[in-house]
């Protein structure tokens, strides 16, 4: 029983800097559904059946604009596309005998921050470990949410509103970074604003709503991205 309590122990410590760090993003996000318009529950219930970040802040921004369920739907598919590959990528290191409804939960928590610190664990990585490295991330994430709807109640309206630009400085604070770090990242990056500001001020384009705007530029900046920086197979077999 102690052995089997091992791997959940070290993950819940792997994850505590994560829960804190989903904290105040997800507080943001609690804040904005309710200063949107929307009661606390439709927040806390996406936050529930979600934990994209992104894809999530995306969403809410349809929501709020009134786009229709399909529009909504591929928005956040598209974004959360990454999400799919870094599952199929750790499940080539968990436990060969894990069974499909454990795996299922683990693939709920995969995040970015959650699939660095997996791909750290020395394979097998056992289930036991998954799952306590998701638990505070989850935990985190929907109780910043709850807290931060809540609060929202409380403030100024003005103060609501002047709130809205958090979700822009989210955003930068995501892309900043990369693009520094990367010249081909900052190129795929100025591609996709391109793209958007011609879809939205070009006459003849400006009708495309604003979520199959982030569905074409996303696409599109991806594959020219692909196209212009193919991965060598000398990185592979340095990689492999």
């Amino acid at each position: 029983m102690r052995d089997s309590k091992r791997p959940v122990i070290r993950g819940i410590k792997a994850g505590l800097p994560i829960g804190l760090g989903y904290f105040p993003v997800s507080f943001t996000f609690g804040f904005l559904t309710v200063a949107g318009g929307l009661p606390v529950w439709v927040g806390v219930l996406i936050s529930l059946t979600n934990l994209t970040s992104a894809g999530q802040f995306a969403g809410l921004n349809l929501i709020l604009a009134g786009a229709g369920y399909v529009e909504v739907a591929l928005t956040t598919f598209v974004i959360n596309l990454r999400y799919l590959l870094m599952s199929l990528s750790l499940s080539q290191k968990i436990e060969q005998k894990t069974p499909v409804w454990k795996r299922m939960i683990m693939a709920f928590g995969i995040t970015d921050e959650t699939f660095v610190v997996a791909s750290m664990e020395k394979p097998p990585v056992k289930a036991g470990y998954m799952f306590g490295l998701i638990l505070l991330p989850i935990i985190g994430w929907d109780l910043g949410t709850l807290l931060g709807g809540c609060i929202s109640g409380f403030l100024p309206e003005a103060l609501q509103k002047a709130m809205g630009i958090a979700i822009y400085a989210m955003f930068i604070a995501l892309i900043v970074p990369a693009a520094r770090g990367s010249r081909k990242i900052f190129v795929i990056i100025l591609v996709s604003v391109v793209l958007t500001c011609i879809m939205r001020y070009v006459p003849v384009l400006s009708g495309i709503s604003s979520g199959f705007r982030i569905i074409i530029a996303t696409v599109l900046a991806s594959a020219l991205g692909a196209w212009l920086y193919p991965k060598e197979e000398e990185e592979d077999g340095e990689n492999d």
